[in-house]
């Protein structure tokens, strides 16, 4: 009886996987492969993770559509057709239940299953896990799948529940179309979810008003359909992307310029930014000149250049200044990819209001109330982001040897070993996890690499008998070290963003460093090298 039709509350496998997203799904398939019984819990209803529920107007990739496929499958990426070169939420969506379909894995998910708590059981070297509906599991390993943008936030605004009309949160979408023609609209967020929605409001609503919390820099996207001709060159190109991806240091299909932005001259630099800026995807993050996000100098250039952007594209010189980051150079947050968003501020049926000149001071049973005025809406939009990296771990009880909690261990930033693991918390294993190159990458690449690299350790345990597997203090500490000092080497941690664990809903969160900017390349090597050197730094039993 496969895992997903057992009616029992108490359950044995060889390994449980949290989540049915893009990682569960491919550590599922791996694992069976290997003979284990395996069982993926996930809380919604289908598979997809983000893509289940960021079902958000105008969700989609920000990395082309044949980088992110699956490519462990010469069948599946000739089968798949891409109809966009940047895909929208609802065929990426049909594209992992095409998967999950094509090699059989809804027999082995429990949907509807939200994890409440696991325990290390140290006597008997395994998990016990617990269910919100008392579904009961034991496993020797635990693989969490988790995702690192799936724990949404709310502001702490004052009368927050109390607003008579709908509110959504953008990760938190209704499966049923929103209709906006008519209606008075507000968003509060201006991140990538809340770029994707107010472009695409706009077109829609009567009126829509955007409350501006934090400005970021934001970049064409230059998207449009896959005719044939481009299909072709897709599957006959398949190797070659996935080399460039494999060579990357985010994964993209975008290589930075080894050049720095110091060394050309002024012509020259200009008529590169504008090269970029006029090309599909994250070149101009992740193919720009090679200093950019680690020389203050350099970076000015590319913010400068920006800047003269936005303002040539907002007519009204007023309001142009209102979404130029102040806080920030371009790139050292991640880059929210737009199709129009600038022009959507010289729509007569848009407001903009900058919320940090006039706080929200309450939501009212009619909208929203600011510092200077109240403003009556149909519906309330959050796109007030997430938790992110280590938010969906804290949402479960995780506790370890001598019954310590992650969420304790992780309060003053996470520690790891390779973003995989931690001391204490022995046969657990965080895939796309904190300090793990996964959680600044194109997440298929870096998640394919995670999976197979910790299904082959698994099969090495079993191969070998060993039964349990946890980091050394020592490998943590040096990790952990490793992960903060790269990262001081960069941009990226002078400034707050989810990258270093700041969320505006979550003030009393520690800033730390979460993701590693190593690259993918160079983390792809000291997993290589751990494995290779008989799994150097874990201590097996």
């Amino acid at each position: 009886m496969s895992a997903a039709d057992r009616t029992s509350t108490e359950l044995d496998f060889d390994v449980v996987v949290v989540g049915a997203g893009m990682s569960g799904l491919y550590a599922l398939k791996l694992l069976r492969d290997q003979g284990l019984r395996v069982v993926a819990l996930e809380k919604a209803p289908g598979v997809g993770g983000t893509w289940y529920w960021n079902r958000y107007p105008g969700a989609r990739f920000d990395s082309e559509s044949y980088s992110y496929g699956y490519s462990f499958s010469p069948e599946l990426l000739q089968e798949w057709q891409w109809s966009e070169h940047f895909s929208p939420q609802p065929e990426t969506l049909r594209y992992l239940e095409f998967v999950a379909d094509k090699f059989d894995l809804r027999r082995d998910i429990q949907f509807d299953s939200r994890i409440k708590c696991a325990a290390f059981d140290e006597a008997g070297k395994c998990w016990e896990i617990e269910t919100d509906e008392g579904v009961r599991a034991r496993a020797r390993f635990l693989i969490t799948a988790v995702g690192p943008l799936s724990a949404p936030t709310l502001p702490r605004f004052a009368g927050l529940d109390s607003f008579e009309g709908p509110a959504y949160h953008t990760a938190r979408w209704p499966h049923e179309p929103i209709d906006f023609t008519g209606k008075r609209v507000g968003v509060i967020g201006t991140g990538a979810t809340g770029v994707q929605t107010i472009q695409e409001v706009a077109k829609i609503a009567a009126h829509l008003t955007v409350f501006q919390r934090s400005p970021n820099w934001c970049a064409p996207l230059h998207n449009g359909p896959i005719d044939e001709e481009a299909q072709a060159r897709i599957k006959a190109g398949y190797p070659e992307i996935f080399r460039k991806c494999r060579e990357s240091h985010g994964g993209f299909l975008h290589m930075s310029d080894p050049r720095s932005a110091l060394e050309v001259s002024p012509e020259e630099r200009e008529a590169f930014f504008q090269k970029l800026y006029g090309e599909p995807g994250f070149g101009i993050w992740m193919g720009n000149f090679s200093d950019i996000l680690v020389n203050p100098e350099a970076n000015d250039f590319m913010t400068e250049f920006m800047r003269r952007k936005i303002r040539e594209r907002v007519k009204d010189p007023e309001i142009a200044e209102m979404p130029i980051p102040k806080n920030h150079g371009f790139g050292t947050r991640r880059v929210p990819l737009e199709t129009h968003y600038y022009e959507v501020y010289n729509q007569d049926n848009v407001l903009l209001v900058d919320i940090r000149e006039a706080p929200i001071e309450r939501i009212t049973p009619l909208g929203v109330k600011t510092a200077e005025a109240e403003y009556e809406l149909d519906i309330l939009i959050y796109a007030t982001g997430f938790d992110a990296i280590t938010g969906a771990f804290d949402r479960i009880e995780i506790r370890g040897q001598g019954g310590q909690t992650l969420k304790d261990k992780w309060a003053d930033g996470p520690r790891t070993y390779l973003g995989l693991q931690s001391v204490g918390f022995p046969n657990l294993l965080t895939l796309v996890g904190p300090h793990n190159a996964a959680t600044f990458c194109n997440s298929p690449r870096c998640i394919e690499q995670n999976v197979e690299w910790v299904t082959d350790l698994i099969r090495y345990l079993r191969d070998n008998d060993y039964e349990r597997v946890v980091p050394t203090r020592a490998a943590e500490d040096d990790w952990t070290k490793h992960v903060y000092d790269i990262a001081e080497l960069t941009l990226l941690s002078k400034t707050d963003s989810w990258f270093t664990g700041v969320n505006q809903n979550l003030p009393d969160k520690k800033r730390t460093f979460m993701a590693y900017a190593g690259g993918s390349p160079a983390y792809r090597t000291k997993c290589d090298e751990v494995a290779a050197n008989g799994y150097e730094g874990f201590d097996l039993q």
